[in-house]
């Protein structure tokens, strides 16, 4: 095993630092709990042979042109990289890695979370008693609407996208997937779910839930038309990424009465969320806590880590991107 220096840019869960250092390897680890600054990173970079970035670096041509040609591998310690100029990366031989799988579970936990939160007016109605809001049992207070018998619709059917099906069948919801390419037939059928076109999707769900990676394709993905075809008491859930929505369209269809409510756990902007968005009772707001236990930031960490002993080792990637 060649010794390499790695840079960790943040703080993260678990002894996956220590198990670098055990390897033998010499670790630069900025343990705070923010993002690395541009000209911090860039200054630090210099000899690094492995880098493991959080989604709020940006790691692009300047970045990988600062850490020069010992640069072996990037890994991500999350399962999207549209933080990753992977097209760059290849151009230098530096293997790129994410950490899909481990996060599934908690990710799903919170769309459903928000499916829940945003159907029966939970925001609104923890806002009145933490607030001091005068309030008292009333039989027509705080009216949401339940899930059984509802649609709801699935954009991006990967494994997070399905975790959430398997959760909204046990509410009693029916479910429609919509993805750039189908799922298993089997799986489908297992489920008992229907693939449709996005369209269709969005006129017949009255729950939209998004789960497909940013990407060019993706950005905005939810604008304005798309919004219109939504029914008027239908919900739109994201824990994908921010920029798969457009914020100004979302904020003008909620004010026009064209969709009920959302639930957000990922801004277009981050960590800055559309001022439109702040005061309005129809919208659940999430600080991005979608993959937030213990058990699945320890479990991104170790797979993060276990990439780089791997490639610092002459081995194959575990978790490698397009691999």
């Amino acid at each position: 095993m060649t010794v390499g220096r790695v840079l960790v840019t943040a703080q993260v869960v678990g002894d996956a630092v220590a198990r670098l250092r055990e390897a033998g390897h010499d670790v630069v680890f900025r343990d705070v709990d923010a993002p690395m600054p541009r000209g911090e990173l860039l200054a630090a970079l210099p000899g690094v042979d492995a880098l493991v970035s959080m989604l709020v670096d940006r790691v692009d041509a300047e970045v990988l042109d600062a850490a020069g040609p010992g640069l072996r591998v990037v890994a991500n310690v999350a399962v999207g990289y549209d933080n990753l100029d992977v097209a760059a990366c290849r151009e230098r031989a530096v293997v790129v890695t994410n950490t899909p799988g481990v996060l599934t579970d908690a990710t799903a936990d919170i769309a459903m979370s928000l499916i829940l939160m945003s159907t029966r007016g939970l925001g609104a109605a923890e806002r009145r008693v933490r607030t001091g809001t005068p309030w008292r049992w009333s039989l027509t207070a705080h009216l949401g609407v339940g899930l059984r018998g509802k649609t709801l619709g699935i954009v991006g059917p990967g494994a997070i996208g399905l975790a959430t099906t398997r959760r909204a069948k046990a509410f009693g919801m029916e479910v429609l997937l919509s993805g750039r390419s189908s799922p298993d037939p089997a799986v489908v059928g297992e489920l008992d779910a229907r693939v449709v076109d996005l369209d269709a999707l969005l006129t017949a769900s009255d729950v939209v839930s998004l789960h497909c990676p940013l990407t060019p394709a993706t950005r905005h993905l939810i604008g304005e038309r798309e919004l219109r075809l939504m029914r008027p008491g239908a919900h739109l859930v994201n824990t994908s990424r921010g920029p798969v929505v457009d914020e100004a369209a979302l904020v003008a269809a909620l004010a026009a009465g064209e969709i009920a409510g959302a639930g957000l756990d990922v801004f277009e902007d981050e960590p800055r969320v559309h001022p439109g968005l702040l005061g309005r009772e129809d919208v659940v707001l999430l600080p991005h806590v979608g993959s937030a236990t213990v058990e699945t930031r320890t479990a991104m960490a170790d797979l993060a880590v276990a990439n780089v002993l791997a490639v610092l080792a002459g081995a194959p990637a575990l978790t490698p991107v397009g691999g």
